[in-house]
């Protein structure tokens, strides 16, 4: 147990700025972590949807759920032959 401690004591002691930042020294490896998620989620297609197109649809789909709910939106019954 302890030797995993001290792994991960000398691992975060490896990062620059320790006496400047302090514990602030890895807000830029996040922030670039963050914009590579970004990056990925808008631009990689998995299959042939990106995160993006599922969003969009999923909030489309609930604005008409709730139209629907609202009774702004009233599905005509189908007409009789």
């Amino acid at each position: 147990m302890f030797y995993r401690n001290a792994l991960v004591k000398h691992l975060l002691d490896i990062v620059p700025g320790r006496r400047r930042l302090g514990p602030y020294r890895f807000l830029p490896i996040f922030f670039c972590i963050g914009g590579v998620m970004e990056w990925v989620m808008i631009n990689v297609r998995i299959g042939r949807e990106t995160f993006y197109d599922v969003y969009r649809r999923k909030r489309s789909e609930r604005e008409y759920q709730q139209k629907m709910a609202d009774g702004l939106i009233v599905l005509d019954p189908p007409a009789a032959k």
